[in-house]
């Protein structure tokens, strides 16, 4: 299964309607948790999904809309006795915060939660079956970043030529285990075939989370070729003197950044409380990016597209 489940979609503020930051990325065995602001608990329950999906925190910087939920999670996280290990990953100029967040009340800690603080301009925060994480600075007052998520490339076996070369089965796995395969051994049969011989390439599946952030060339080596792309988009353009002021973006430029880096799905959120019709985030976004716009709200269930 690959889908963002939205837990909130406000900013600064909540509203009625939604709820401070938080993003589940549910990508095969992994579960990424971002930004999980105040309130994240109750909303994952709300949305159905448990602490024990969980396997990465990942918190783009230290505003409280952004982080706030830490505690709450962290503490249900040996409540339930989650078994596997969770990797929390955050900008390492805010270990302090962190820390204040991890004990910020008595319990009793059994959770294996394992920090893992980001550094430096860009850098790999993690390689796996899932595929690389990595995370970019961001253009923020306070130190931010964003996050991209790389599946490697392979290759789609292709059934018809599976069966003209002979190879069934096991020996499927076999031919996909070591890139080679010795051939059926009937008359006119290959002495051998290669992965390359039955198979097409298969682009890997990629997503990015940008949160606060003025536009910068971060913004768009997060976007590059992503299939799903989760963005801040706290203001309109009308107020896009706002947004260069305290670093944001407006959903204008969120669109830009979209189609110039040739995304596929586009979901809005962090929306400012003074809007009251999130219609017109997604018009203005429409103006600029002609691909699947999705303006998020809190619970929405979001696939990843399917592969191309």
């Amino acid at each position: 299964m690959r889908e963002l489940v939205v837990l909130g979609t406000g900013s600064q503020v909540p509203s009625r309607y939604r709820n401070h930051n938080g993003y589940l990325l549910r990508w095969d065995r992994e579960g990424l948790l971002f930004d999980p602001g105040e309130g994240t608990q109750r909303q994952m329950l709300f949305a159905g999904v448990s602490t024990s999906a969980v396997t990465r925190i990942c918190v783009s910087h230290f505003h409280g809309d952004h982080c706030l939920g830490v505690p709450g999670v962290v503490q249900r996280l040996s409540l339930d006795r989650v078994p596997h290990p969770v990797h929390a990953h955050y900008p390492a100029s805010g270990r302090e915060y962190f820390a204040r967040l991890r004990r910020a009340s008595a319990f009793h800690e059994t959770a294996d939660l394992r920090e893992e603080p980001v550094s430096g301009a860009e850098t790999v925060v993690a390689v796996g079956d899932f595929g690389r994480l990595e995370a970019r600075r961001l253009d923020h007052p306070v130190e931010a970043y964003g996050y991209r998520l790389v599946e490697p490339d392979g290759r789609r076996m292709l059934p018809d030529r599976l069966a003209a070369a002979g190879i069934s089965g096991p020996r499927i796995g076999e031919l996909q285990r070591q890139g080679w395969i010795a051939g059926a051994g009937s008359v006119g049969a290959a002495d051998r075939v290669d992965i390359a011989d039955v198979s097409e390439p298969r682009p890997g599946q990629r997503f990015a989370f940008v949160m606060d952030t003025r536009l910068c060339d971060a913004v768009y080596a997060l976007a590059e070729g992503v299939d799903l792309l989760v963005i801040e988009s706290t203001f309109l353009h009308a107020d896009s003197g706002l947004a260069r002021e305290y670093g944001h973006l407006t959903a204008k430029q969120a669109a830009r950044v979209a189609a110039e880096s040739g995304v596929r799905r586009l979901v809005l959120t962090h929306f400012s409380q003074r809007y009251t019709d999130p219609t017109a985030f997604g018009a203005e976004a429409a103006e600029e990016f002609s691909g699947d716009i999705v303006v998020a709200s809190d619970l929405d269930r979001i696939p990843v597209p399917p592969r191309r």
